[in-house]
């Protein structure tokens, strides 16, 4: 951290009148986000550290509107937007990663993790929806291209073929419209164990808080299902997962299941494609060669879900050009 960067954090805090507290880092994600927590007295709260290129602001605005529709999140005890520092409600070290591996059971914690994402998309109001950045084309598109752009060079030692990005591309495109045989929702877009804590002292749905929400989208109802289910960090039973598939849809009735599988599967395949690319950057332009480790279970996750015959275009261009056997975990230098 740089001088003028620790003078920020500083002032900050002195103005929140937590200048005096105790200060111990907390591990980090993917981002360029730092955490820390302060304690003071009896008293704790968490520092988020975000500078640009990181922006505090979606986060607040997805605080405000999360906190308004009876969701528990973070409250906000201090902010600076310009700085790019928040200081947060506390919610403790019981994310979901933690109590399982703990040994805790996972069906009641997935249970209410399900019921969380349907409550979150009923609650929701309309024009709260409506006002959520939209998980459209260029997004999706944007996202899968990681692959492309830091996946392939990393194992293939030098950038794809502007042949084989161009098809790649028509790939997705083809498929894409999947999305609109199922309704749009909020999407959380990182709902997974990491971003779950368990609130003590609270109970049924109050009891899950909600963390790292700022990069929420209006997308298709499947997505975030799909993260929990499809997780990077841990392997899920094909029978827990199936269980929570029809948790879910008995909660939506109307629902087309056909539209709905297709959708889920394209969903899952996105995000996967997404995830591989970001681990390769972590690795290449971060220096963060921890997410390797989750590489193989990611590849696992999206050949299931290539499977499903909608979405053979796509399933099409990794066999031509990234068959199984090129399937592997980039190098840490």
């Amino acid at each position: 951290m740089s001088g003028v960067r620790a003078g920020e954090i500083a002032k900050f805090l002195a103005a929140a009148g937590w200048d005096a507290a105790a200060r111990r880092p907390l591990t980090g994600d993917a981002s360029f986000r730092r955490y820390e927590r302060l304690s003071r007295g009896a008293g704790t709260a968490i520092l988020m550290d975000a500078p640009p290129p990181e922006n505090v602001r979606p986060f607040l605005a997805m605080a405000r509107l999360l906190a308004g529709a009876g969701f528990a999140v973070p409250a906000i005890l201090a902010a600076d937007e310009a700085a790019g520092l928040l200081l947060l409600e506390d919610f403790g070290d019981d994310t979901y990663t933690r109590l399982l591996a703990r040994g805790e059971s996972e069906v009641p914690l997935y249970e209410l993790a399900t019921d969380l994402v349907i409550e979150l998309q009923r609650r929701l109001p309309a024009e709260s929806l409506a006002a959520l950045p939209l998980f459209d084309e260029p997004r999706a598109l944007e996202g899968v291209n990681r692959f492309i752009d830091w996946y392939w060079p990393a194992v293939e030692g030098s950038p794809a073929s502007a042949a084989i990005a161009e098809d790649f591309l028509a790939a997705w495109r083809a498929v894409l419209p999947l999305w609109e045989r199922v309704p749009a929702s909020l999407v959380h877009y990182d709902y997974h164990v990491d971003n779950l804590i368990m609130l003590k002292r609270r109970s049924g749905l109050a009891a899950i808080g909600l963390l790292d929400f700022q990069d929420a989208v209006r997308g298709p109802c499947c997505f975030d299902l799909v993260s929990l289910i499809d997780d990077a960090r841990r392997d899920v039973s094909p029978d827990l997962g199936a269980r929570l598939i029809q948790r879910y849809l008995a909660a939506f009735p109307a629902l087309d299941r056909e539209g709905f599988a297709a959708a889920y599967a394209l969903s899952g395949a996105q995000r996967d494609t997404r995830i591989l690319g970001n681990f390769a950057r972590l690795l290449k332009r971060d220096g963060k060669p921890g997410y390797l480790a989750f590489v193989p279970r990611v590849w696992r996750q999206l050949e299931a879900q290539l499977r499903h015959p909608a979405l053979a275009p796509v399933a099409e261009w990794f066999e031509k050009h990234m068959p199984p056997a090129r399937r592997r975990t980039p190098e840490a230098a």
